[in-house]
């Protein structure tokens, strides 16, 4: 390493120095180099969070209009198994139970599948203990619907495809009428996301104060005009 490099090291003056270069100067003193690159996290989580909701409160609206009863964060504790339900609802005529989970991104497929049906095994328990009477169980995974969540499904098709085989239209013709058990995936969109990033745009972005245009002094006008 140049002395110039090593120099620049030592005053903090960072520009042009690579990464590698930093690592091995680092290790002729006997120090570690730890970069860490953050995403303005606070603010993504609560778009996460605020898209999540959005989500939720769109189906629980859309159950409701449709003759569902549904309740949000059903918690349980059965067997040593623990975990909470996004969504239960119960067509009472029916007595169809539809246990659904809710993601606003998709996460590890795997793990979203397992914990699906878990609660989907659990739920005629979790029912009765509501006072409800559980004569089937259907689940159904709703998605925020992005291009995102969209092409990460579809990178996994065959495993979607075969874990839940019922879709859009499907759906929503079942939920109308559920006749039946169905394993289902939803794509639902909400008007939050766009409204939310504008809003966490605006709070960051600083307007210069308006100054209005200062007319100068002008005659009194007479009435003649000047030539």
């Amino acid at each position: 390493m140049s002395r110039s490099l090593v120099a620049s090291v030592d005053r903090g003056q960072l520009d042009g120095v690579t990464i590698g270069s930093l690592v091995r100067a680092a290790a002729a003193l006997g120090a570690d180099v730890d970069v860490r690159l953050r995403f303005r996290g606070e603010h993504l989580d609560r778009l996460l969070d605020e898209d999540h909701a959005a989500t939720v409160e769109a189906l629980v609206q859309r159950l409701t209009d449709l003759g569902w009863v549904a309740q949000v964060e059903v918690s349980f504790s059965i067997w040593g198994e623990r975990g909470s339900i996004d969504v239960l609802a119960l067509h009472e005529p029916s007595g169809s139970v539809l246990v659904v989970e809710v993601k606003s991104v998709v996460p590890d497929s795997q793990a979203l599948l397992h914990g699906l049906d878990a609660k989907s095994r659990l739920a005629p328990q979790i029912a009765q203990e509501r006072g409800w009477v559980a004569r089937s169980v259907s689940r159904l995974l709703v998605v925020g619907d992005t291009s995102t969540a969209r092409r990460r499904i579809g990178r996994l098709a065959a495993t979607y495809d075969r874990a839940l085989p019922i879709r859009g239209r499907d759906v929503t013709a079942w939920l109308r009428r559920p006749v039946g058990v169905i394993s289902g995936l939803l794509f639902l969109s909400n008007d939050s996301h766009d409204s939310t990033i504008r809003l966490a745009r605006g709070r960051e972005r600083v307007h210069r104060p308006h100054r209005p245009r200062i007319q100068p002094d002008l005659p009194p006008n007479d009435g003649h005009v000047g030539s």
